[in-house]
């Protein structure tokens, strides 16, 4: 259903705390934090939703409504209701004061009713007006506002992360709910209850069933009158809860004659205050938020952050009537702006000033570089420049023109800068900056520092770019690239035509903020006790990520393109026998056609659906349906090879670098909070590896020539053997000591069997259980899991815990020092920080109670394969060896191995994943040998 941009009396009456709610769980997983540690989920969200409905709904009429910070009159007269609420998280309450004051800059009134609820608000002004002609929008994704909609009232849910918004009008709601009538919503809700608000209704009575009865009876009231009609269980509890069922009817009608009066004078929408919005977008760092409210120019203020570092008082409240900086909490510090004393850049081109630059470098103990280059393909970019700073606010740029003879020669200068064994040198992401002068034959050489790395230490879950660094610990904004070269994209442009001027400028700003940066960062990785992770594992590690990088994989193109064939065929195939199974041809690649064949013409049970309104055939839905029809395992396969040939088969070899005739990756150490590397651009960790079809595609990475053999190395079991470490788990060790089956053993002590006794089936149920455990899965994750009843789930987590006390142990004695530290940590030091450990909020403490007991385990094992990585470069450069480290995929490594040092390379390979660190546990890897990875792993 569209809206009509004709009406000229649109208001838009928006849940708060239903729309505040949505946004904050959103980011769940993957919270927005600022760097002040503030969690603005919440807040963003909220506001995102609100600048989107403004822009591209237009509304006339606008208002927020919020539930009364009162004692609701139903929870006054029925004292259960809402009685087992959860407590709002903590940042959620924190987050309340930043967004009512947007929605004062909004200049958008803000409803509240002592004792009503915003729904009970929101249907009576929305009766009201609709009466005087309005077109009324509920902006909610609440399921309660279904018995409000006529036809002048509709329900607006806003899109989640891309997706269209929803529109529910009377034809809406009744296909929804399956009703004659929006007001038979509220009969479905009495029946059915609502655990949320702690409505009882009708035990056994769920959704389906009080559809099917209001369906059959038209209304509750009848259902009641009528109950002799009824059969078994469902009888008897309709009439034993019968007051109950009439109570909950009640409690689930949203009142509609609150005493609220507004005139369409009250609500008309106005232009919001931008200033005042661009204030507390800075103060929140919302930047993009902020661009939108100013235009494709707005930035960090920083006229104001110049008056905070010069005294001037910059209180962002103080004309904000009735609020004041102190009413919210956790109100960020004011930030500094760096460049308030005057700076001193230099454009260094001629010999001479180079040489004096040089000498001043080489008598340094430490300073700060950075490249400028054309592009960021390491190999067809030149480099246009590099800037230099020892000191904050002085910095040198040197061009180097196309002349690439000059540049060569002003490198050669650089040189003993570079490869200075004691001078220390600092970088932004200097993985970049060694790629790049590599390029020109220029080596970093050890002492570096990374300050983005080093951030990523302290504050893991943060970003780490230096735009972000500098102006959440400098308060100062610099120069943004698209200033110089424009946005990304087909038009942007080339650093190399940006005006000397301008670039020397940009150039040594980055040097000079990256510089003051570390003199920040630097401090805190020692208070933080980091410092062994980032000197002895993350720092070291960059070479050998950049070699990696820079030598790339062979893929065998051909054996793409004659699989892609080859699963055309199993296409054609395919579809030819579901549609013979179907009896009837349609678009397979049309969710809503296969959910109608599959749910309207051949009658599937258990039909769901989607918010739209279609039936559900995601894969969940398909999986439980795979035993009821031989159609449905045909059209998983169908889909699996769909997916696979596009994403991989077809993919792959358009991403073969034309230079090296290889697939070169992009391996990230900053991206995962856990310590793992993720790779990008492409993902070369994500090959598919469960299903056969998806095992073909690692045929396609091959060995660079017949005198070279692909070499696959592979923890086994290393997060299980890390648990058993880490918690001292005697039982666990000793079966990994005595080399027996893991999951055999766990199996045999779970279920009190002999070892020799043990049942495919019962080693499959101790294998989930044993990996489960690690990420605290609950009985009914288990049970889910497994298709097995909740009870007996339970009954397996009880026992594995009596038979293995020393896991139980390791996660009480976690939780506590994450409770009281607020942080966990990896065997060798690295840091995970659980802001929401001590939550009020159940949900929101689960979360971080399971980050709690996973981070330790799952980093630590990211710690040993990234030190064996280390050792094993460093072993085959000392040895100059021929064979390449190429992948890193988590518990793997692979190597593009020259077969006359395969005698060599296996014992450095084993003895660097073996003796990555000290263990009681037996480590054990897993080596093998093919012309292509498939063969080898």
């Amino acid at each position: 259903m569209n809206i009509n941009p004709n009406d000229d009396k649109r208001l838009f009456l928006l849940d708060a705390y239903a729309l505040i709610y949505r946004a904050y769980f959103a980011f769940s997983r993957n919270p927005l934090i600022n760097s002040k540690g503030m969690n603005v989920s919440a807040i963003s969200g909220f506001t995102t939703t609100l600048m989107d409905l403004i822009q591209k709904e237009k509304p006339t009429h606008l208002a927020v409504v919020f539930d009364s910070a009162e004692e609701t009159t139903r929870a006054t007269e029925f004292s259960f209701y809402k009685a087992h609420r959860e407590e709002m998280p903590e940042d959620i309450q924190k987050s309340l004061p930043w967004i009512r004051e947007i929605i004062k800059a909004f200049h958008i009134p803000m409803l509240e009713v002592p004792g009503y609820e915003a729904d009970d608000i929101i249907g009576t002004i929305a009766k009201q007006k609709a009466r005087e002609d309005h077109v009324v929008y509920m902006v909610t994704p609440d399921k309660d506002y279904g018995q409000l909609v006529e036809p002048n009232i509709l329900i607006y849910k806003p899109g989640r992360q891309g997706s269209d918004v929803e529109i529910l009008g009377v034809k809406e709601i009744r296909e929804k709910w399956e009703v004659k009538s929006p007001l038979q919503v509220i009969d479905i809700l009495g029946m059915w209850g609502d655990a949320v608000d702690n409505i009882p209704g009708i035990p056994g009575v769920g959704e389906k069933t009080a559809k099917k009865l209001i369906q059959d009876f038209g209304s509750m009231e009848a259902v009641l009158e009528r109950s002799a009609e009824l059969k078994g269980k469902l009888r008897e509890n309709v009439e034993q809860f019968r007051e109950q069922a009439l109570v909950s009817k009640m409690l689930a009608t949203i009142i509609l004659d609150v005493p609220v009066d507004v005139s369409d004078e009250d609500l008309l929408i106005s232009e919001p205050d931008r200033e005042k919005l661009a204030s507390l977008f800075a103060e929140l760092e919302f930047r993009s938020l902020g661009r939108r409210i100013l235009g494709d120019g707005y930035s960090v203020n920083r006229e104001k952050a110049a008056a905070v570092s010069t005294g001037g008082q910059l209180d962002l409240f103080s004309d904000y009537s009735g609020s004041t900086a102190e009413e919210l909490p956790d109100a960020p510090a004011r930030g500094r702006n760096v460049h308030n004393t005057p700076h001193h850049y230099l454009c260094v081109q001629e010999d001479a000033a180079i040489d004096k630059m040089v000498q001043e470098l080489l008598a340094a103990d430490e300073y700060c570089f950075d490249t400028e280059t054309s592009s960021l393909d390491y190999f067809t970019l030149d480099l246009v420049g590099l800037s230099f700073s020892m000191e904050a606010g002085k910095a040198w740029y040197v061009p180097c023109l196309a002349d690439r003879n000059r540049t060569l020669e002003i490198l050669n200068k650089l040189k003993p800068v570079f490869e200075h064994p004691k001078i220390l040198k600092v970088a932004q992401n200097i993985k970049f900056d060694m790629l790049v002068l590599s390029r020109y034959g220029v080596t970093i050489s050890a002492p570096f520092y990374d300050t983005m790395l080093a951030h990523y230490l302290i504050e893991p879950d943060q970003k780490h770019g230096m735009d972000y660094l500098s102006e959440s610990l400098l308060g100062y904004t610099p120069v943004k690239i698209e200033e110089l070269i424009g946005k990304k994209g087909k038009n942007q442009g080339s650093m190399r035509d940006v005006a000397l001027e301008q670039i020397t400028e940009y150039a040594a700003e980055d040097a000079d903020i990256t510089l003051q940066l570390k003199q920040i960062i630097d401090p805190l990785v020692k208070s933080r006790e980091v410092e062994s992770v980032l000197q002895n594992i993350e720092l070291p590690l960059i070479p050998v990520l950049a070699d990696m990088e820079a030598e790339g994989v062979m893929i065998d193109r051909d054996f793409l393109y004659r699989y892609s064939a080859d699963l055309e065929q199993d296409l054609i195939r395919l579809r030819s026998e579901i549609f013979e199974l179907a009896g009837a041809e349609f678009n397979l690649d049309s969710p809503k056609q296969l959910g109608d064949i599959l749910f309207d013409k051949m009658k599937l049970p258990n039909a769901e659906k989607t918010k739209t309104g279609q039936y559900s055939t995601n894969e969940e839905v398909l999986a439980k349906l795979e035993k009821q029809h031989p159609i449905i395992g045909k059209i998983l396969d169908y889909r699996e090879i769909t997916k696979l040939r596009s994403t991989y088969v077809e993919a792959l070899p358009a991403l073969i670098n034309p230079i090296t005739g290889r697939i070169h990756t992009t391996f990230n150490q900053t991206i995962a909070a856990t310590g793992r590397l993720s790779s990008v651009s492409p993902n070369l960790q994500n090959i598919p590896i469960r299903t056969e079809r998806g095992q073909q595609v690692r045929k396609a990475f091959v060995a660079r020539d017949a005198n070279h053999v692909i070499v696959s190395a592979d923890y086994s079991q290393i997060e299980l053997r890390l648990v058993a470490e880490i918690a001292g788990e005697t039982s666990m060790l000793e079966a990994f000591r005595q080399g027996i089956d893991i999951h055999q053993s766990t199996a045999a002590k779970v279920y009190g069997v002999p070892l020799e006794e043990v049942t495919k089936e019962m080693r499959s149920k101790a294998k989930m259980v044993n990996f489960g455990i690690i990420y605290s899965i609950s009985a009914f994750g288990l049970s889910q899991r497994l298709g097995i009843p909740r009870k007996e789930a339970a009954e397996l987590i009880e026992n594995y815990f009596i038979q293995f006390p020393g896991i139980k142990r390791y996660m009480n004695a976690t939780l506590e020092f994450a409770r009281e530290n607020g942080f966990v940590k990896t065997m060798m030091g690295r840091r995970r920080y659980l802001k929401d450990i001590n939550s009020r909020n159940f949900t929101v403490r689960g979360f971080a109670e399971r980050e709690a007991i996973n981070s330790p385990v799952q980093g630590s094992a990211a710690d040993m394969i990234k030190l064996a990585m280390i050792h094993i470069h460093k072993q085959m450069g000392d040895r100059k060896l021929l064979s390449r480290m190429t992948l890193q995929v988590h518990d793997e490594l692979v190597f593009d191995a020259h077969k006359d040092e395969l005698e060599i390379l296996l014992p450095i390979i084993k003895e660097g994943m073996v003796y990555a660190f000290k263990t009681e546990v037996p480590i054990e890897v897993e080596t093998g040998i093919g012309q292509n990875w498939l063969e080898a792993h």
